[in-house]
């Protein structure tokens, strides 16, 4: 007999909407740690996104039977924890707070860093968390969350709009909208000053 955790992502919803009280748990242990990703990018802050990802998966568990197969079941998971976390948002008016150090925000303004392999003290991550997450929030929301789920997730630009359900073409619009709006913004954490030149602004004297 096949073992629940063989079946694939659609077999494990029909299970669950048939009655398998194995089935929906197997389905939220392979997909969980990326719907947490993008619950804690959305929210930023991760009480209030593990809140948001309950929601989601409990509207998932009750929703199951209407399941209707016009997209991947990892997509309509996405699609829900997006949902979930936006009327959280709504609902508490929640502005995200500054994210702690242990939180997996490689975001856009210092990829350059990651890539190269350079490395910042802790108050100069911190100040480069606050100032992106700031500007992000300056974003329209639907070109924030396009950017949420292609620059900062890795996403592609088709699968963000299945997740969406917009055009791909809606979803390269609001990226580049969003990428343009956030370039003032970030474009100092791109090309921080040098050590000499921060010396000389502030009035320092070159050594005798």
């Amino acid at each position: 007999m096949e073992s629940v955790h063989e079946l694939t992502d659609r077999e494990l919803l029909t299970k669950h909407a048939e009655g398998d009280e194995q089935a929906f748990a197997v389905l939220v242990r392979r997909h969980r740690e990326r719907l947490w990703a993008v619950a804690v990018r959305i929210m930023a802050d991760p009480e209030e996104a593990s809140d948001a990802l309950q929601d989601a998966f409990l509207s998932a568990f009750r929703a199951a039977g209407r399941f209707r197969g016009e997209a991947q079941v990892s997509t309509w998971m996405h699609r829900i924890v997006v949902n979930a976390c936006h009327d959280r948002l709504r609902r508490r008016k929640v502005r995200p707070s500054t994210p702690t150090e242990g939180e997996t925000l490689d975001v856009m303004a210092n990829e350059q860093d990651v890539r190269s392999g350079s490395t910042h003290d802790h108050a100069s991550r911190t100040e480069t968390r606050i100032v992106v997450r700031q500007a992000l929030e300056d974003l329209p929301h639907d070109q924030r969350i396009a950017l949420t789920l292609v620059d900062m997730l890795g996403y592609r630009v088709e699968d963000a709009a299945a997740i969406l359900e917009v055009a791909s073409g809606t979803i390269k619009s609001r990226c580049a909208r969003g990428r343009s709006k956030l370039l003032p913004s970030l474009a100092h954490l791109r090309n921080p000053p040098h050590p000499r030149d921060v010396t000389s602004e502030r009035g320092g004297a070159n050594p005798s």
